[in-house]
């Protein structure tokens, strides 16, 4: 059931940016403010399936449920529950399904706060992150699915990368990194706006600065760590 369900709600975040990306490069080429209140409706839409994806690895991974393929690759019954929770970043699938989380949380932060405001530049902006974000559901949803379903269950599994037990600084490291590296996508894609428009101007400068801070803070306490 968790295999069908996680599978289920990263394909709705999946067409979920795929028609907000087709809607934001639509809204800023036709400069539509319906294409572009579409656009932010599938990026609060992309991010709250790939929270519900989260919530049910997490169920899963805490639950031992090695039905789930990922919860086979690098849970066990024997990790203690503080190690369990962070293995949602021990292994490629699931460190791709953050980073799709991660993703799409910032991109509904940027719809959010940009609500209404820099018409000539956001909607592209949101169209080209959501862009990003059919990247990354896409290799969610299929070629890195942490949700495959076991053909044989196994009794218990490995347990998680070593290298994530060996201090308690590694619940915030990893995520410190990809909440920077991460969190690029959205001044990425501002930048890409002001060519597309063919302007910057000095609201958009200034905005593309303090989107870029974020990040930048992010990776400077994850390298500290």
């Amino acid at each position: 059931m968790i295999s069908l369900l996680g599978r289920l709600v990263v394909l709705v975040a999946l067409a979920a940016c795929g028609v907000g990306a087709v809607c934001g490069i639509a809204g800023g080429y036709k400069r539509s403010d319906t294409a572009w209140k579409w656009s932010r409706w599938m990026a609060y839409l992309a991010f709250a399936a790939m929270t519900a994806a989260i919530g049910l690895m997490e169920y899963a991974l805490i639950m031992d449920d090695f039905s789930v393929s990922y919860v086979a690759e690098v849970g066990s019954t024997q990790t203690p529950l503080w190690v369990t929770i962070v293995s949602l970043w021990s292994s490629l699938d699931g460190s791709i399904l953050l980073w799709g989380f991660v993703l799409t949380g910032y991109i509904a932060a940027f719809a959010k706060i940009t609500d209404g405001k820099y018409k000539d530049h956001s909607s592209w902006a949101l169209g080209i992150s959501l862009m990003i974000g059919i990247f990354f559901t896409f290799l969610v949803s299929g070629i890195a699915n942490p949700f495959e379903p076991m053909e044989v269950v196994p009794s218990d599994g490995p347990g998680p990368n070593p290298l994530l037990q060996n201090h308690v600084l590694m619940i915030i490291h990893p995520p410190a990194l990809y909440l920077g590296y991460v969190g690029m996508a959205v001044p990425f894609a501002m930048g890409c706006s002001a060519l597309l428009v063919g302007r910057i101007g000095a609201a958009w400068s200034k905005a593309i600065r303090r989107w870029m801070m974020i990040p930048w803070g992010f990776l400077s306490v994850g390298i500290l760590l």
